[in-house]
């Protein structure tokens, strides 16, 4: 019956009824959960339709249960470079050509990822930005968590436990309420800009997290742990910027403001017969709108911070970074002299509590 319901669903694969396809290759699924063909082909149908997380995670069990199904390790490939996942897609079809390697397409692939990645960090050079302390970067309080959770739209099973986020300027930490699961039933991976957790549970079906983040991360530097209540997983910032929520899309970052005049005054000049552009006078006209904008909220309270930081001498800003992340985010002094020589306690707002997190 598995087989039957599969081979409709390359019918309806071929017919361009990419949905369908799903459908049906989820029924498969359901009576034959431990065929890797069934994944691999339905992580092709994901893609077709655009949901390249819910591929990634059908690419990744398909290895799981079969780890020389050399379609797996495209697909999976496949879907990590339409998410801008480079690193992780090179990774993956390096796997797969070592699996087949009289496979063209993992080569091809594979020098594409490469010209990415190099695009990525040439960009990455260019870019300077300035170390500015953000005055709502959540601080590990008590009431600093995703307000509500929400279920990640990857997960094809039953959303069985809830998780929650707080942010540091450098890291995120995310923590789902298993309680009692063995080591042995986690499993974490990391990406540039994906996160996969599966939760093997005895008796019911297996517990998926697998969201596109907000942020890039630096994988490497990522780590989780699993504890008697929980399992808490700590994500690597790639850059210093404030998460509006968990997964990617929902709310706009805060981001560091980049250095304008720098880049104004080195602007090369090349003969036209185009009348010439004044550049000093389009950035005086910019920094006044900046400068007029009026903002409300967050937003003011961070351009007000951000006027002092730019303002700073190399003590206020030394002052301003040591307090703010040794208090976690709660408190921001310019007095080097009264800061430099010792640690600056957390000092939660009025009517606010005080919570230390176990690690």
């Amino acid at each position: 019956m598995a087989k039957e319901l599969a081979e409709k669903a390359k019918e309806a694969f071929l017919d361009d009824d990419f949905d369908v396809a799903v459908d049906l290759y989820s029924k498969a699924i359901d009576l034959d959960p431990n065929c890797a063909s069934f994944f691999a082909d339905r992580a092709q149908a994901n893609i077709k339709i655009l949901n390249f997380t819910e591929a990634v995670a059908d690419a990744n069990k398909a290895v799981e249960l079969e780890p020389t199904l050399a379609k797996a390790y495209l697909r999976k490939g496949t879907a990590c470079m339409k998410l801008e996942e480079y690193s992780t897609a090179k990774a993956a079809l390096e796997k797969g050509a070592s699996v087949a390697p009289n496979e063209s397409k993992f080569k091809k692939m594979i020098d594409e990822c490469n010209l990415r990645i190099a695009e990525e960090e040439k960009d990455l050079v260019k870019q300077m930005p300035s170390t500015l302390p953000s005055s709502s970067a959540a601080a590990p309080l008590a009431t600093a968590v995703d307000s509500p959770p929400v279920p990640s739209p990857a997960a094809p099973a039953k959303p069985m436990f809830r998780h929650e986020f707080y942010q540091k300027p450098e890291e995120v930490v995310l923590t789902i309420f298993a309680k009692g699961i063995p080591k042995q039933n986690v499993n974490v991976e990391f990406g540039d800009q994906i996160l996969s957790v599966v939760i093997d549970v005895a008796g019911e079906e297996a517990y998926h997290l697998q969201p596109r983040l907000f942020g890039k991360i630096i994988p490497d530097k990522c780590r989780y742990e699993v504890m008697s209540t929980k399992v808490e997983i700590r994500l690597a910032k790639a850059e210093i910027i404030t998460w509006a929520s968990l997964e990617y899309g929902k709310g706009q970052a805060l981001l560091p403001k980049p250095n304008v005049g720098s880049a104004v005054s080195q602007r090369p000049v090349y003969p036209s017969s185009k009348p010439a552009k004044d550049w000093d006078k389009l950035e005086a006209e910019v920094k006044k709108q900046e400068k007029d904008e009026k903002l409300d909220g967050d937003a003011a309270m961070n351009k007000f911070f951000s006027d002092i930081y730019q303002s700073a001498d190399e003590d206020m800003r030394r002052a301003m970074n040591k307090s703010f992340a040794e208090s976690n985010g709660t408190v921001l002094s310019t007095n080097w002299k009264e800061v430099g020589t010792k640690k600056v306690e957390s000092t939660p707002p009025d009517g606010m509590e005080l919570k230390k997190w176990e690690y």
